[in-house]
């Protein structure tokens, strides 16, 4: 039977829409998520406008509606319906700076992937507010190859990030990290002396709530299964505790929501940290969220192991420097 198209929206005057489109998965194509699908096909589109059809029900897979969170199936039917199209992000080329920033940033590179050493304040992709990211300055850096994100970073989270060459690669990084192959460490310095050891954090969590039009993360029994699991490093006396956090779901703003439920938010988080805190922490001379990202490790499917670190940026270093020296100052008081 032929897949039929249905009539397209009439667009109201001065807003310029996109067509009503019926597509087809091809077999290179299966196994993609459902909104990376659309936002390919909606290039330019804001994320939050991708999300907005898909979860009203407007994008329709087989006739139904589906979850962006959804893997496409070879010869699976798309409906995408007309979408009003806003200048969210400008055209042009990422400025030269953040080009040479995000060229000096990689760390590794092979035939099928690049590790990069994102830093802070860099968004990953454009969008939101932000004209480009990441992956658009590395589309101009190396023109033509078919580059995609295997996986994100908060914007203001340093670390290693893992972008895909080809997408037969980036399929296979999808499917380890589906079944938690794909082992993602982070180092972080959270409030207080840790007293819970090694802890695992099972807490689900809520990823769409809004408060005042800020995305919000909460934790709670109805939100996504969420997966933390967190290991002390280094002590500070009762004012902080570095720890290594092991991700075994990958949720926005996991690590931050999940420290904060265990009262010990991350120094410098501005949205579920403590102003008391930060305020002490900047006394030492932090200046952004402490949360990096300091290694991935997976093994491909023939075997081979796979491991990038990289080491505390600069200027979380100092502040490690500066609580150490910190305590050393303490106790030659006591003294």
């Amino acid at each position: 039977m032929p897949y039929a198209k249905g009539p397209a929206a009439v667009p109201s005057p001065g807003e310029p829409r996109t067509g009503v489109q019926h597509l087809e998965v091809s077999p290179e194509e299966a196994g993609q998520r459902l909104d990376k699908y659309i936002e390919r096909r909606l290039a330019g589109l804001p994320r939050s406008r991708v999300y907005r059809v898909i979860r009203k029900g407007e994008v329709r897979v087989n006739g139904h509606r589906a979850g962006p969170e959804l893997r496409l199936k070879p010869h699976d039917r798309i409906r995408i319906p007309p979408v009003r199209r806003l200048p969210a992000v400008p055209a042009g080329t990422p400025p030269a700076q953040l080009r040479e920033q995000i060229e000096r940033s990689i760390v590794y590179e092979d035939e099928r992937l690049l590790v990069l050493d994102k830093p802070a304040g860099v968004a990953v992709h454009g969008g939101s507010g932000v004209s480009f990211g990441v992956i658009e300055a590395l589309r101009v850096v190396r023109h033509g190859e078919p580059l995609e994100l295997v996986h994100r970073l908060d914007r203001d989270t340093s670390g290693c990030l893992v972008v895909a060459r080809d997408p037969a690669t980036l399929r296979a990084l999808h499917a380890l990290l589906r079944e938690q192959g794909f082992d993602k460490r982070y180092l972080t310095l959270v409030r207080g002396r840790w007293g819970l050891g090694a802890k695992r954090i099972d807490v689900p969590l809520h990823t769409d709530t809004r408060v005042r039009g800020e995305r919000t993360v909460r934790a709670g029994a109805a939100g996504k299964p969420s997966v933390s699991e967190f290991r002390p490093v280094q002590f500070f006396g009762r004012i902080a505790t570095l720890m290594e956090v092991t991700l075994r779901t990958g949720r926005t703003h996991q690590i931050r929501v999940h420290a904060a439920h265990a009262g010990h938010p991350v120094a410098g988080d501005q949205k579920y940290g403590d102003s008391t805190f930060n305020r002490t922490l900047a006394g030492l001379g932090l200046g952004r969220m402490f949360l990096h990202a300091h290694s991935v490790s997976f093994t491909w499917p023939r075997g081979a192991e796979f491991s990038v670190n990289t080491p505390l940026p600069p200027e979380l270093a100092r502040v490690i420097d500066a609580l150490a020296a910190h305590g050393k100052a303490a106790r030659r008081d006591v003294r």
